[in-house]
């Protein structure tokens, strides 16, 4: 009897971890959006459906397609640098990095 008690607490507690972690996901997605917005739209598309204000510039949707997004962790950390003038300099804390790639994931 102990049992059947035990079971539906179980899928109660469950239920409200997967919504605060759906939850949580959801504010880190929109804090990294807030953050390609700041830094990044003036030459990436942000969407999945845009083109890049900068032609040269590869659209976010399909960053994917060329690597795993997750290796753009490390450098996030230590300051993005290319070989063309136009892409700025800039670090990311690691909460930001975590904010950011989970929203470069949610456009895969």
């Amino acid at each position: 009897m102990r049992l059947v008690r035990l079971v539906p607490c179980a899928l109660v507690a469950a239920a409200l971890w997967a919504a605060a972690a759906t939850a949580a996901d959801a504010a880190s997605r929109a804090q990294g959006q807030r953050l390609a917005r700041l830094y990044c739209a003036s030459c990436h598309a942000i969407d999945k459906v845009s083109p890049s204000p900068l032609a040269i510039a590869p659209p976010f949707r399909t960053l994917h397609e060329r690597y795993p997004v997750e290796t753009l962790e490390e450098a996030l950390a230590e300051g993005i640098m290319v070989g063309h003038p136009t892409m700025p300099q800039f670090q990311f804390d690691p909460d930001q990095i975590a904010d950011f790639l989970l929203f470069l994931k949610s456009l895969e």
